[in-house]
């Protein structure tokens, strides 16, 4: 018998394969994911807008709606996007609304210090974006300019686009081509203050956004606003704590949290593409430390608002490497398995942590960092992290099964990390939808699945899995890496049984 047992070990370390078990208590489901979690980011940062999303309403080579190419709008409404974040980022502070309004031949330019010192012609501006949320049905996220704005500014932005009939800004809405109202709920106040925000110190910045959040108004129930303060960086808790403890807590709905999988601020970030294993282990140990990071700043958010009325919005993350030398463009880099295993990750850590993570934005949505899209003139590409997106936004709105997972270590040398990340909800229907990730750079892993609380008995799924880590998809080839059905997944008695390959995300849908 013990040789029988060596045997078996040998078997498992040789052919490369771990065991995880993972439990399910079915019937304890009962916080809500909110789909705001599956949030996207849209800046006036490098070919993110132009180029990108707006292509001028006199293209003919690229068919369009109102300057915005069709492809992408039927991309984004697939994926099933719930708000879009934009001017920024550092963006949203150097910008002035007023001049993205009215006729585009009549706007005045200005120079984008921030983001490569280009000049920016405002034709793309706040009927613009709103327009495209609509199209896309998705909301729009406004980040207000309080750096370099005034609170006056500010305050005549919410009416211009809330404001039904009866104020000046109303009435400038209305002359520009827009009577009724986009009643825009979600607002950031400000962006990234301890840095390109305006340097601030966190005590400073609470009584600033006192101050700007004092004028910006609810206007009609419809609009009722939804104010967003501008929160920490990464492991930055004191000043989460600063403003959880200065700011009245009935003049926040979101405090906000950015962490990007970056290798280092101050030296090279590392190619997107022919990157080692030493430089993907240490991208996703980056992308790891979200699960710390949300918890410990949850902790201080506890302490200070233990019914957990104030959300917490991490509305900037994602994989950050050096600029493609070919992408003719600020911060474009292209997008492998290795950002799959990013968003597969965090996207499950984000749906664990729902009861206080309730909204996120993944920087950014075309040609920017870890984009959802690439386009090349007329071409336009979905990239692995565009799959596991629409993979996952089954658990949109759907509620969080509570999860126990038993995961052995991917390990790099002297150092560990572990291997299977999973979060798993329940739909409308009472179907269980679990989505897992294998972050390990070689071996494949034997999944074993509790089931308790419910009888199920079908199974089906969908993967993400590749042959290199480093495959991603080209205008050349645009379906190298993409969405399969999967039917590797085994019931038996309340217990699933599959294999999961490295580096790979799979997507279980299991019906009564």
């Amino acid at each position: 018998m013990k040789k029988y047992l060596i045997f078996l070990f040998s078997l498992s370390v040789f052919s490369g394969i771990s065991q995880t078990k993972i439990t399910l208590n079915t019937d304890l489901a009962k916080t809500k994911i909110n789909k705001h979690i599956y949030g996207h980011f849209a800046e006036h940062l490098g070919r993110c807008i132009y180029e990108g999303i707006y292509v001028g309403e006199g293209n003919t080579k690229i068919p369009n709606t109102a300057g915005v190419r069709n492809d992408i709008i039927t991309a984004l409404k697939d994926l099933k996007v719930p708000n879009l974040r934009w001017p920024g980022g550092c963006f949203a502070d150097a910008y002035q609304w007023k001049d993205g309004i009215g006729p585009k031949a009549n706007r005045p330019k200005m120079v984008n210090v921030w983001w490569g010192g280009v000049t920016e012609d405002n034709s793309f501006g706040t009927h613009d974006f709103l327009d495209l949320c609509e199209r896309i049905g998705a909301e729009p996220y406004l980040a207000g300019n309080v750096g370099s704005g005034t609170v006056q500014d500010l305050s005549d932005w919410v009416s211009y686009v809330n404001q039904p009939t009866g104020s000046p800004m109303s009435d400038l809405r209305i002359k520009n081509g827009r009577k009724e109202p986009w009643n825009v709920k979600i607002w950031g106040v400000g962006n990234e203050a301890w840095g390109c925000g305006g340097n601030m110190t966190a005590d400073y910045y609470a009584n600033i956004y006192r101050q700007y959040a004092t004028f910006m108004k609810d206007i009609t129930p419809e609009s009722k606003l939804y104010k967003v303060a501008s929160g920490a960086s990464s492991d930055d808790f004191a000043w989460t704590e600063t403003l959880m403890k200065n700011i009245p807590h009935n003049m926040m709905s979101a405090l906000a949290l950015h962490h990007y999988s970056v290798l280092s601020w101050v030296e090279t970030k590392g190619p997107s593409v022919g990157f080692s294993e030493a430089t993907y282990f240490k991208t996703m140990q980056e992308a790891w430390k979200m699960e710390e990071f949300v918890t410990k700043h949850s902790t201080i958010m506890d302490k200070y608002d233990p019914e957990k009325k104030i959300d917490l919005i991490v509305d900037e993350w994602g994989g950050w490497y050096d600029t493609d030398a070919d992408g003719k463009g600020a911060l474009y880099q292209q997008n492998t398995m290795r950002d799959a295993m990013i968003a597969g990750l965090t996207l499950n850590i984000f749906n664990n942590h729902a009861d206080r993570v309730r909204g996120a934005n993944l920087a950014q949505i075309v040609n920017v960092l870890q984009a959802v899209i690439l386009t090349k003139e007329e071409k336009m590409i979905l990239t692995p992290t565009y799959h596991v997106m629409k993979m996952y936004n089954v658990h949109q709105d759907a509620t969080l099964v509570p999860i126990h997972i038993e995961s052995p270590s991917y390990q790099f040398g002297d150092k560990k990390l572990t291997a299977v990340s999973a979060s798993a909800s329940k739909d409308a229907s009472g179907a269980l939808n679990i989505s897992l990730t294998n972050i390990d750079y070689s071996k494949s892993q034997e999944i074993s699945i509790n089931l308790r609380g419910e009888d199920f008995t079908k199974v089906s799924g969908q993967i993400l899995a590749s042959g290199k880590i480093s495959d991603h998809n080209t205008f050349e080839q645009p379906n190298k890496v993409a969405i399969k059905d999967f039917s590797g997944a085994k019931l038996d008695k309340g217990v699933l049984k599959l294999t999961l390959p490295a580096y790979s995300v799979v997507v279980l849908n299991v019906k009564k």
